[in-house]
């Protein structure tokens, strides 16, 4: 198995990412929520949305596997973890710790000293718990969209 490099997201990736967030929403996010959360979630998370998100200062990396992108993630305001996506092909191969380690390094390179937060769909909360996050509240239902509030230890 060829492992995953880890690299800044540049404007050319930005059709693969949301092609990618798309996909795996459908299967894995937006299943369970009402129609129009569905309709809404993908909407607010597609490839203008995701531009905007870098314009407005996320920061973006993507994983790559001999050349094709096969993960990405997302933080906003440096502490805020956005968006975490893998491909179903290559899920359970730590290429989310990976992309998280990275992220979560130039988050701390950047000043941020305290806790790291995340609002995980309910597919993924095993994933975050990998990762060193903790439920801080049940699951929310915010317009349809079902997501839990999630947090990392300051030192994790």
């Amino acid at each position: 198995m060829t492992p995953a490099s880890i690299r800044p997201m540049v404007a050319a990736d930005l059709p693969i990412v949301a092609r990618l967030l798309h996909e795996l929403a459908e299967k894995y996010i937006v299943p369970e929520f009402v129609p129009t959360a569905r309709i809404s979630f993908l909407s607010k998370n597609d490839e203008g949305a995701i531009a905007q998100f870098v314009a407005d200062g996320f920061c973006y990396h993507v994983a790559e596997i001999d050349g094709e992108i096969v993960g990405f993630v997302g933080v906003r305001d440096n502490r805020h973890l956005y968006h975490l996506f893998v491909a179903a092909l290559y899920h359970r191969r730590g290429i989310a710790r990976q992309l998280w380690d990275v992220a979560s390094l130039e988050c701390r390179a950047r000043g941020h000293t305290g806790a790291f937060t995340v609002n995980s769909s309910n597919n993924a909360v095993a994933v975050y718990e990998r990762l060193g996050f903790r439920r801080t509240a049940p699951v929310q239902n915010s317009g349809g969209v079902l997501f839990n509030p999630m947090a990392s230890s300051a030192d994790a």
